[in-house]
């Protein structure tokens, strides 16, 4: 083809056998399976070839790539705890490792997929509790504030909103691509005086409009219109004098 990608295997998780050691070598022996970190796509391998993908020993490869994927935000945030529930949208490659590694850490685990045909296996053969079809409002709704972890391995475009109402309070929505949704209405009281310490010793102030409590209907009028700079606060006291 005269172009150096060609030919390739189009494979990015990549396995093999140690066939030999050099003499610094320790964590390793020949016969070993092991993964490398090396791009494996048109990049310089450790040798100054090539690389051009690869796919060796099948049930291990895709450990490198979709299992961390998963695993590692489940380990991040605690979804290893046993008797907790946890969402898993989409059922592809990553997908159904999450799900494996949630029934391995003893969590209740639903499926959610656009996908009827995908019932069966996703039951029976990697023993999720509960498939869900994500566009049936009704089986969605029935699920409200139920789940305590939820991680999206769905590609494309997809809304949020709907697995956020799933979610029960301090739950935690993670995506895939390292970012993280998650919960949080207040703190409790060493949490407070820490903040307000803290902002004691940075000079930290909000900014605020006082006013007289007979202005308050006023005030909720601005901020129906968002005229409002950030926050109100009633002088209490002077306005009763």
């Amino acid at each position: 083809m005269g172009n150096s990608k060609y030919p390739l295997v189009p494979g990015h998780e990549i396995v093999g056998i140690v066939k030999e050691v050099g003499p610094d070598v320790h964590r390793f022996k020949v016969g070993d399976p092991v993964g490398g970190a090396v791009f494996t796509f048109n990049s310089i391998d450790v040798d100054g070839t090539i690389t051009k993908g690869g796919y060796p020993l099948a049930s291990a490869a895709p450990l490198l790539c979709a299992g961390i994927t998963v695993y590692s935000p489940m380990m991040r945030h605690k979804m290893n705890q046993p008797g907790k529930s946890l969402g898993v949208i989409g059922l592809g490659g990553l997908g159904h490792m999450a799900v494996k590694f949630g029934k391995a850490f003893g969590l209740n685990v639903t499926v959610f997929s656009t996908s009827i045909s995908k019932r069966e296996e996703t039951l029976s053969l990697l023993g999720a509790d509960r498939f869900v079809i994500s566009s049936d409002q009704e089986q969605m709704a029935a699920l409200a504030k139920s789940l305590d972890f939820i991680i999206d391995t769905a590609s494309g475009d997809h809304p949020f909103d709907p697995y956020m109402s799933l979610l029960k309070v301090a739950g935690v929505l993670v995506l895939v691509d390292r970012i993280t949704v998650a919960g949080s209405a207040t703190g409790g009281t060493k949490e407070t005086q820490d903040m307000v310490d803290f902002c004691a010793a940075h000079r930290i102030y909000p900014e605020i409009e006082v006013i007289p409590i007979q202005y308050a209907n006023e005030a909720l009028e601005r901020l129906i219109k968002r005229d409002v700079k950030c926050r109100f606060v009633i002088d209490v006291e002077n306005s009763l004098n």
